[in-house]
């Protein structure tokens, strides 16, 4: 039983690392051949990366790789392992595709296309890369520390990120420029939204299982996160305790890795959240003895 537990784990993880590969790949063919012919700048290390690579004229790839590496190595404190390792290699492998693509025939030097089918296929690439739980752009990272330490909203403080970015593009190559920039990200959020299924929506993951102690201290303990503790009762289960934790985006993939690892057999539900009104409760000490009473008793009834 532990040998094809084991194998599917390998399985998922090859098709979690087959996904991102594709993904990576489908996002340096749109900067290379739609975006950065016709000077139009993605968000983020890579908008970073065009601006000096068009001052400097050093490759885009290698200024890809150099400039993720002091957000990969102030994220692999706070972030799981494999979720540093994933994106790891999608940038690699994406730095890696732009230079592949660099000296290829452009698809276009129209500026209207290169926005509208750039953005698309950039927003298809990074939409499936998020979605196997890797990364290309380690201000992503940051944005999930600070929203872990701060309650920053990650889409936000991505948002802040990029019109900084959008604003020294206006100065350096001119305005028209960078509303290029900017409505080609404003495009590619939307077509993430969609592969992805919410690029800026909060998360809600609503949990039933008999481990409901062992998950919500694993929630706790590598997510940051506390969960709200409900005491249910089954139509034929019968007394159940139910787990509710609000999270961002990039979580989910962990909070399933977690979940699966300890209960396969859990129940969970994932929904966007539209709106939060109020202070949303982080991790800041211990879990508490009421709720460990509570998680205790559920464990004992099951």
């Amino acid at each position: 039983m532990k040998g094809k537990t084991d194998s599917k784990n390998i399985i998922k993880l090859l098709v979690e690392f087959l996904g991102i590969s594709l993904g990576a790949v489908i996002a340096a063919f749109a900067i290379e051949e739609f975006l950065v012919p016709c000077t139009i700048l993605d968000g983020g290390v890579v908008g970073i990366g065009i601006i000096v690579n068009h001052l400097t004229g050093i490759p885009l790839g290698v200024l890809t790789v150099a400039l993720n590496i002091p957000f990969l190595i102030i994220g692999s404190r706070k972030m799981g392992k494999l979720f540093i390792i994933k994106a790891a290699y999608a940038m690699l492998l994406f730095s890696v595709f732009l230079e592949v693509f660099a000296p290829m025939k452009n698809a276009t030097s129209e500026n209207l296309l290169a926005v509208s089918f750039g953005g698309v296929i950039l927003g298809i690439g990074v939409g499936l890369v998020i979605r196997f739980g890797g990364c290309l752009d380690g201000t992503e990272t940051v944005a999930i520390l600070l929203n872990k330490k701060f309650k920053l909203p990650v889409g936000q403080t991505v948002l802040i990120f990029n019109v900084i970015i959008f604003s020294v593009v206006g100065i350096i190559m001119g305005i028209d420029r960078a509303m290029y920039s900017l409505l080609t990200y404003f495009i590619t959020s939307k077509v993430l939204d969609i592969v992805e299924s919410g690029m800026d929506k909060t998360k809600a993951a609503m949990i039933i299982t008999d481990d409901a102690k062992v998950i919500a201290e694993q929630i706790f303990r590598r997510l940051g996160r506390t969960v709200t503790i409900i005491e249910g009762e089954g139509l034929v289960s019968g007394k159940k305790v139910i787990l509710y934790c609000v999270l961002t985006r990039f979580e989910i993939h962990e909070l399933k890795e977690i979940i699966k690892s300890i209960d396969a057999s859990a129940f969970i539900a994932v929904s966007d959240v539209s709106e939060i009104i109020g202070t949303h409760v982080k991790k800041s000490g211990s879990i508490p003895s009421e709720a460990k009473a509570i998680l205790s008793d559920s464990s004992e009834d099951t």
